[in-house]
């Protein structure tokens, strides 16, 4: 997520940036026990905390070194984007089932909110129009397919914060898919930022990201795909996971 350049930087924006690589390498660890522990249990109800408060970490630590790091400004709306999932993710299933609070409804803004910009900007890179800011790094190839995802899974879950607000909550398997839904892709997120931003700035010579290096993230995607599948369209989930 943040452009890892460690010289001459204060102690600040040093600070930020070990609580940005802490944090998302907690929350890979963390995140990764929770997708593979047993959906309920006490394993899958810490590793999740743990993972909630670690992507926390990463995403509020990614947003201020954006507004500090010259040309990272694409990081803001990142960081506000895999705060707001994990976040909305987690509160589903702290929230009793058929409830909404005033979180829901500030959720609900933030992502109405974050839509417009990269609504904004999947259009200007789609018709070749300049973009509204300067970018460190090129706009094109993988990184405007990200944008793309971005851009398309915010609006999914735009509407879905605005369906929960207008029928008044959600329980059942729909309360457990926005739960399971929202934190795999932040996981996706976690390893998408570490193995493409973190694990390939050590590779000798220039910076440069090898295709290999993109295909781990792929792995949460299929578990978030396999997930999907299994509540929304069996009666897998059960009431010791609403209880959570």
């Amino acid at each position: 997520m943040a452009d890892f350049t460690f010289h001459g930087l204060s102690a600040l924006t040093l600070l930020a940036f070990v609580l940005h690589i802490a944090g998302g390498s907690i929350g890979l660890a963390s995140g990764t026990v929770a997708a593979l522990a047993a959906k309920g249990g006490r394993l899958h109800r810490a590793a999740g905390n743990i993972f909630f408060w670690s992507m926390s970490v990463m995403a509020l630590s990614a947003l201020y070194l954006g507004f500090v790091r010259p040309g990272q400004l694409v990081n803001v709306f990142i960081s506000i984007f895999a705060f707001y999932l994990i976040a909305t993710g987690w509160l589903a299933v702290r929230r009793a089932p058929g409830v909404i609070g005033t979180m829901e409804k500030i959720a609900a803004v933030v992502a109405v909110l974050l839509c417009a910009p990269f609504l904004l900007l999947s259009f200007e890179l789609l018709t070749g129009m300049k973009p509204f800011f300067h970018s460190a790094v090129a706009l094109e190839g993988p990184v405007l397919i990200a944008i793309l995802g971005f851009t398309t899974v915010l609006t999914i879950a735009a509407l879905g914060d605005l369906k929960v607000l207008w029928i008044g909550g959600s329980a059942g398997a729909p309360r457990i898919a926005r739960h399971l839904w929202r934190m795999c892709f932040g996981l996706t997120l976690a390893t998408g930022s570490a193995f493409t931003n973190g694990f390939a700035r050590f590779l000798p010579g220039p910076y440069h990201v090898p295709t290999a290096f993109f295909l781990p993230q792929f792995l949460p995607l299929a578990l978030l795909v396999f997930w999907m599948i299994r509540v929304r369209l069996t009666r897998w989930y059960s009431e010791p996971m609403e209880a959570q």
